[in-house]
């Protein structure tokens, strides 16, 4: 039986995921650091390394490939070309060719599939939506067998960045040039920062944007500020030597302890990703609108609070034609969901020849 892959490229980590023609993912991979600084050769030889590592895992051959699909964070062109991604090192990534790069790497290894493209966000989509509607199986999936009926559905990133997604019937919106669904680089009101040095970041070539607001880059750059101020100078970060990176990165497990300065940070994150829903909803009138990425792993009690303050920004900014919207939830697949949407579209592509 034919293998597909699909694979996920973040600014932080990669995630590989191999899926058969039933249509089954069968398995994916832990995340592995994706070496951004040390270039694109070093990220593709790593990926190369990890597919074989998961094929020899299963016991399962790389001839046995049909297809391999990439997602990586964008903008990009269709034909897989990194156009300056603010996530990936520009003076090393702007105009990799990052699919034929993986092409040539495969065949260098000896092997013969097909790699094709798609960006992250709408891989997101496509993965999520493939779950929901049962189109995909995936033995870990929270909704078991059951299925969801829908014609459309944005999926929005919170990770590294902020990426974003569309898929209306089944099929991911990649816009003319591919560049479909970059839902990070709205333009967010002032009210929706809490401090001037929050809106002092720049995303790309513009700030006060969702991504600077919402996002591991974005709680960087809002923590260093907070722990400069008189009311925090005895917080417990402070007192740590590790990068201002890593001490964001525990302000989901601080939240969950009830730190107050970590649950102002995601409140605020999560009042600004409600405006975000709401700006895209506006464009798109979807079915369903739906947060993936690293704040599924919140805790319950936070998931649960980080959800009710984005439904209640939508509402609170929305005209009153909207505000009927209900259907704003977190993703079933997790932070999964790009790598399996990757691995879905490896499928299609096989199945169809291209």
């Amino acid at each position: 039986m034919s293998l597909f892959v699909g694979v996920d490229v973040g600014g932080t980590t990669s995630t590989v995921a191999i899926g058969d023609s039933d249509r089954r993912v069968l398995r994916i991979s832990k995340q592995f650091p994706t070496r951004s600084i040390d270039g694109p050769d070093a990220t593709i030889a790593d990926i190369v390394n990890q597919i074989r590592l998961e094929l020899d895992g299963m016991g399962r051959s790389a001839d046995e490939v049909t297809a391999i699909n990439l997602a990586t964070p964008g903008p990009a062109t269709k034909e897989g070309v990194l156009l300056s991604t603010p996530n990936l090192d520009s003076r090393l990534w702007n105009r990799c060719p990052i699919r034929q790069m993986l092409q040539t790497a495969w065949k260098t290894a000896g092997f013969d599939a097909p790699v094709s493209y798609v960006g992250d966000g709408q891989a997101a989509a496509v993965g999520e939506s493939a779950i929901m509607t049962g189109l995909l199986h995936w033995d870990e999936s929270p909704v078991g067998d059951t299925s969801d009926t829908f014609d459309s559905l944005f999926f929005i990133a919170v990770g590294t960045g902020l990426g974003g997604g569309e898929v209306r019937l089944g099929v991911p919106v990649q816009g003319s040039r591919g560049r479909a669904g970059h839902v990070g680089h709205l333009m967010l009101p002032i009210h929706a920062f809490r401090f001037e040095h929050d809106r002092n970041l720049k995303v790309g070539n513009a700030y006060c944007t969702s991504e600077s607001a919402i996002s591991l880059t974005a709680l960087t750059h809002q923590l260093a500020y907070r722990l400069t101020l008189d009311a925090h100078a005895s917080h417990p970060l402070n007192k740590q030597t590790c990068s201002m990176k890593d001490k964001a990165k525990q302000l989901r497990e601080l939240a969950a302890d009830g730190d107050e300065l970590a649950v102002e940070l995601l409140d605020d994150q999560a009042k600004a990703l409600g405006i975000t829903i709401l700006m895209a909803n506006y464009l798109g009138d979807f079915d369903r609108m739906v947060i993936g990425g690293g704040v599924c792993d919140l805790s319950p009690a936070l998931r649960d609070r980080y959800l009710s303050l984005v439904r209640e920004s939508y509402f609170e900014n929305a005209l009153d034609g909207f505000r009927d919207f209900d259907q704003i939830s977190f993703s079933v697949c997790g932070d999964q969901a790009s790598v399996i949407g990757s691995l879905a579209c490896a499928m299609d592509e096989g199945s169809s020849g291209k």
